[in-house]
């Protein structure tokens, strides 16, 4: 029972630390994972890529969704989510999520976090897209990531729980029954730890967030390269459903040769009375669905897109000028504060928005334990695809999702047998020694330029993006192949590609974060595609222009894609709408790249 036996090509270990579990990533998932982990008596180290608040979490503006107002209940929760999922939800992650959510967030506040509150004391409860009722809990107005993330960073410092920040984790590591023992990680400057170096332990859980940056404009912070998806497909382990990538519709618009993060415009904008116009103040979204401006994410940011198209329009408008300074500075400050220091006032002009890369709903598959088929492998968070979110995520279920799923995770592994507590701290780290052989047997992954970093984030932009067709996909799966091919063909080690369709071979490239990172781009992004292009209808997120209805005697169902030791994604499709068991026994064994799909009905 092996993986792919591939890895990224980097130096040797020089360094390990031991412990009963190790957290990769430090938003509600992983700090949740690793608190729960911490008090149940297991030795838990957090790997985090940059320092500990840096993750996706903190940018997080509107909330967290889950039935604690007076009249809401779970169904009715379960019943917003399931439309939004556009028939692709597993309806038992779903009920999971909502009926657990409550005491969740309930267990969150104990942990130290403030949600806004009226002056009866109780939580004050916001609307946003898909919801029918007012659910979304949050804080400082517009400021919920950052809440959630200073009570849970505050209370690891507390805890004192063993971290390495500005870390970048490499591969997984396996014994040679082919389960999790371990990763390998690079960790940028200097500190207790520096270099490439291990941390040795027989659960690893990812909760390294999403994969934003596979695009030239995202929401994204700029540590949201995929690496866990792309760690978790070198290992062995499924992903699934990559193609819902979810773009934001109410991105602020700087420009149309704006990249990288751009800053939100959160829903609960329009969940205040906020409407989309054009140009002409003609509110758009009226005919397009019976929630107009609360429509769930995918109808609005078609809407906006189709809309701009017919008028060779760059952009539309929010325009909530009727809020009234008292109201933008008292409920949205942060968002005001951004559009101000970009030269727009809220407060009496409308805000030009357009879509913009923002959620992957698919990632790497789980059950409702957080297991991934490679044994002693987890994931929680936006990295995982746990079944919760179908077609399309509803709106702050996201939170919601790394809360529950954060806490069954940690039960699980206490629970397990492979990780009984052994008390106290994460071992010390220590030097490799001669007694402790060099890793063999792998194939190790040619690294792509930085160089080409650019022209994959153009490419997926122009070819997988709001808007899809076979044609576009086909082109961007050959300019991808292409930059893929050139590695290959390099030497030693890689190098990368130039242009719109990858170029040819430029300057090698060498072990670093920069080419690491491209590398995992790289991988998700042929995987991302190979998927969109399977899937020859259109649903939740996923618009293909040429394939414009849904079509579900064919396609609802799941697109699984697991990485050949050819380093080429192969997919197969799921019998039904329902996730096939996570079974490691059986997945974890490489198979022929043209291996029958499973049989369909």
């Amino acid at each position: 029972m092996t993986g792919t036996g591939i890895r990224l090509t980097a130096p040797a270990p020089g360094w390990a630390v031991e412990a009963d579990v190790v957290v990769v990533g430090s938003g509600v998932a992983g700090l949740t994972t690793a608190l729960r982990c911490t008090a149940a008596g297991l030795r838990t180290v957090v790997v985090t890529k940059a320092r500990l608040d840096d993750g996706s979490t903190r940018w997080a503006q509107g909330g967290i969704a889950a039935a604690l107002g007076e009249g809401d209940t779970p169904e009715q929760h379960l019943d917003d989510t399931l439309v939004a999922g556009a028939g692709l939800c597993d309806e038992d992650a779903v009920r999971t999520l909502v009926t657990e959510g409550p005491g969740a967030v309930r267990r969150l506040i104990g942990t130290g976090a403030h949600f806004d509150t009226a002056a009866s004391g109780e939580l004050q409860l916001a609307r946003e897209g898909g919801h029918h009722r007012r659910r979304i809990a949050h804080a400082g107005g517009d400021a919920t990531g950052a809440e959630i993330s200073r009570a849970l960073v505050e209370a690891v410092r507390d805890a004192a729980l063993s971290t390495v920040e500005n870390a970048l984790v490499l591969d997984l590591l396996t014994d040679e029954h082919g389960r999790t023992s371990g990763v390998t990680l690079h960790v940028m400057g200097e500190g207790q730890h520096d270099g490439v170096g291990a941390v040795h332990a027989p659960a690893v859980v990812l909760a390294t967030g999403g994969m934003g940056q596979v695009y030239s404009a995202t929401t994204n912070p700029a540590v949201s390269t995929g690496d866990g998806v792309a760690l978790a497909m070198r290992a062995g382990a499924e992903v699934s459903d990559l193609e819902f990538v979810q773009f934001h519709p109410t991105v602020l618009f700087l420009g149309a040769g704006a990249e990288g993060q751009q800053p939100l415009v959160s829903e609960a904008v329009r969940g205040e009375g906020a409407h989309l116009v054009d140009a002409d103040g003609v509110r758009f979204m009226l005919d397009q669905h019976e929630l107009a401006e609360l429509a769930p994410r995918d109808i609005v940011a078609k809407a906006i897109t189709r809309r701009m198209l017919e008028q060779g329009a760059e952009h539309m408008y929010l325009d909530a000028r009727h809020f009234g300074a008292r109201m933008w500075e008292d409920r949205f400050p942060t968002i005001l504060a951004a559009c101000r220091a970009h030269g727009i006032d809220p407060v009496t002009e409308p805000i030009p928005v357009a879509p913009a890369a923002h959620y992957a709903s698919g990632g790497v598959r789980t059950d409702l334990r957080g297991r991934t088929t490679v044994p002693g492998l987890y994931a929680c968070g936006e990295v995982a695809c746990t079944g919760v979110h179908g077609a399309n995520r509803l709106a702050s279920n996201s939170l919601l999702e790394g809360l529950v799923f954060a806490e069954r995770i940690a039960a699980d592994i206490a629970a397990g047998p492979g990780a009984a507590p052994r008390g106290g701290p994460a071992g010390p780290a220590r030097r490799r020694g001669p007694a402790e052989p060099a890793d063999t047997g792998t194939v190790r992954l040619p690294l792509i330029s930085p160089d080409a970093r650019a022209g994959i984030q153009r490419i997926m932009s122009e070819g997988a993006g709001v808007l899809r067709s076979a044609r576009s996909l086909e082109e961007a799966a050959r300019a991808l192949e292409a930059v893929h091919r050139n590695a290959l063909q390099a030497e030693p080690d890689a190098v990368g590609a130039t242009g719109r369709d990858g170029g040819g071979p430029g300057k090698p490239a060498v072990p670093g974060v920069d080419s690491w990172e491209t590398s995992n781009l790289l991988c998700v992004a042929r995987a991302l595609v190979a998927a969109a292009l399977e899937r020859e209808e259109t649903r939740g997120c996923h618009w293909r222009e040429d394939r414009p209805e849904r079509d579900d005697a064919e396609w609802r169902r799941h697109l699984v894609v697991r990485l050949m030791p050819d380093r080429a994604p192969a997919l197969r499709r799921t019998a039904t709408a329902a996730f096939p068991p996570v079974d490691p026994v059986l997945v974890n064994v490489p198979v022929a790249a043209d291996a029958p799909r499973e049989p369909q009905p």
